[in-house]
């Protein structure tokens, strides 16, 4: 979690930095071979240099980005977690529950779709 020290530490809300914290934490315990980086101001877990997710705080949520692919599959999920999305990022509201098993369902759909990917983004 040291890589993302500074990113947590510029975050001023309180609740907000632990939640982000807590998605944080929860995913490089879950999936201990992605790589966790900071990149663009965002933190990001990547696999055999290629992006797996990516994070970002914003006023009224927590934006998850598990690129578009991933959320034309998951977009029935997660409109029935109660979250909003737009064609690159999923929007969880700072009051609402984060449903990690579909957090694991896109981070593992990541990690088998882009297992043969030589580029960071898909192309």
């Amino acid at each position: 979690m040291e890589v993302f020290a500074e990113y947590l530490a510029q975050i001023k809300n309180p609740q907000h930095r632990t939640r982000t914290e807590e998605v944080l934490a929860w995913v490089t315990n879950k999936f201990p071979s992605l790589i966790p980086k900071v990149a663009w101001n965002q933190p990001m877990f990547t696999d055999h240099g290629t992006f797996i997710i990516g994070f970002s705080v914003a006023k009224h949520h927590l934006a998850v980005a598990p690129e578009k692919a991933g959320i034309i599959h998951f977009s029935y999920k997660i409109v029935q977690s109660g979250y909003d999305h737009t064609k690159e990022l999923v929007r969880i509201k700072w009051d609402s529950p984060v449903d990690f098993t579909l957090l694991e369902q896109m981070i593992e759909f990541n990690i088998i779709d882009k297992a043969d990917c030589s580029t960071f983004w898909r192309k």
